[in-house]
């Protein structure tokens, strides 16, 4: 994989925005394969197609990038609110990759399987004054540090290409935290989050408890967080991302 963003310098764009945004798909283009099923390239999805960029012609995986200079850091900017919103929760919801750089180098590329998105990811930004050229806007950005670890699978960290094989095989494990609707969906990222914090391998039913009142200010329609905890524990126990113990203990997996 080259590492390195081809030079349009001599083609003529108006904006930084456009330019980044021609590169960084003639990159994904030529360098990067389909993670699901190993396809060598992906294929570029026609201009203004709305939701994805771009798609494996194998699987039928479809993919959307976002590009950044620097670090993924905290929040990466999305487009309009309501209509990223109607893309994270419908049934055509891409995955998604977050290509970072600095100058023409590809600094880290991370890919965000689609059933790690949630509402509570997107952030809804303020709208645009009447003076403003989009007078109106509502645009939104991804809190992207509220996407589970699990959730952010690296491709090229620190300009350091990863193995094909070892990608693969965490976009196949990550596969085991799928769940379609988006109520469970969220509970079960919002637990296992809560355990991502722990800062110990082995935990207890009582450590998680410890997350009940953030959990109910986030779930207000649930009047029973704590069994709605041991329900989704038993859910990542039958998964095989934590181990049951026994007496209400539980290791990482």
């Amino acid at each position: 994989m080259n590492l390195l963003l081809p030079d349009i310098s001599n083609l003529h764009y108006k904006s930084l925005s456009q330019r980044i945004r021609v590169v960084s798909e003639l990159w994904m283009q030529n360098e990067m394969y389909c993670p699901a099923c190993g396809k060598a390239h992906l294929v570029k999805t026609p201009n203004n197609t709305k939701v994805a960029d771009f798609f494996c012609d194998n699987c039928g995986e479809i993919y959307e990038l976002k590009s950044k200079s620097g670090s993924a850091a905290r929040k990466i900017l999305d487009g309009a609110y309501f209509s990223a919103l109607e893309r994270i929760t419908s049934k055509t919801n891409p995955n998604l990759f977050i290509l970072c750089y600095c100058e023409r180098d590809v600094i880290d590329l991370t890919l965000v399987p689609k059933y790690f998105f949630t509402p509570d990811v997107l952030q809804r930004r303020n709208t645009l004054s009447q003076s403003a050229r989009r007078a109106g806007y509502i645009g939104s950005v991804i809190l992207y540090d509220r996407i589970p670890a699990q959730g952010k699978i690296a491709v090229v960290e620190a300009q350091n290409e990863l193995d094909k094989a070892l990608v693969m095989d965490k976009y196949k494990r990550a596969e085991g935290l799928r769940v379609d609707n988006l109520t469970d969906r969220g509970w079960l990222m919002d637990v296992l989050t809560c355990i991502n914090r722990l800062q110990k391998e082995d935990f207890s039913i009582g450590d998680m408890y410890e997350f009940t009142t953030e959990l109910e200010e986030k779930h207000p329609q649930n009047h029973n967080v704590q069994a709605k905890i041991r329900q989704q524990l038993q859910l990542l126990r039958d998964r095989r991302f934590i181990d049951f113990l026994g007496n209400g203990k539980y290791r990482k997996l």
